[in-house]
């Protein structure tokens, strides 16, 4: 789908849609830092939402994939005013609703070269089995070709910290 054809509402999220993969970087002082490998998707059926899913696995020294990690999916919304809503859940036991915004930075032959979208959890569902988890927030750029994204998150009795961080590549 070319962007001609988006919906109006999805050409400023334009820079997501695709297939992304690379990897990460995992931290929070409750565990040991690790490498994890990533892929994401952003996809539209035409309406005016981005259909997203996420899946990560445990990388050894040599890259190599020793077994998954994150899964999550759901739809980012955008709103007028550069507004965005974000829904995702998880097979660990939550819903989260996040509410953020998001612009183009730079825009070169019609294309967006560069951009951002920042989110905060609004409201986060969990099962009575899921661990402790209270607040998050998301940076997700659009730099040289790459996405950038990061994650801090308040858990298991820490406050706001970084948890989750990586370099995709568009795949396809």
């Amino acid at each position: 789908m070319s962007i001609s054809d988006l919906p109006e509402e999805l050409i400023s999220l334009s820079w997501l849609i695709g297939r992304w993969a690379g990897v990460g970087l995992g931290q929070y002082p409750t565990i040991e830092d690790f490498r994890f490998g990533q892929e994401m998707s952003f996809a539209t059926d035409g309406r005016p939402f981005l259909m997203y899913a996420s899946r990560s696995w445990l990388l050894d020294d040599e890259g190599a994939k020793v077994r998954p990690l994150a899964t999550e999916s759901g739809y980012w919304r955008p709103r007028p005013n550069g507004e965005l809503e974000v829904t995702l859940a998880h097979p660990t036991g939550y819903a989260e609703i996040w509410l953020g915004s998001h612009e183009a930075l730079g825009i070169e032959d019609a294309r967006i070269t560069s951009a951002r979208a920042t989110m905060r959890t609004d409201v986060i569902a969990a099962t009575p089995s899921a661990k402790p988890y209270s607040a998050g927030e998301r940076l997700y750029g659009l730099v040289n070709d790459e996405l950038m994204w990061t994650f801090d998150m308040a858990a298991a009795g820490e406050s706001l910290t970084n948890h989750l961080s990586a370099r995709l590549r568009l795949t396809d």
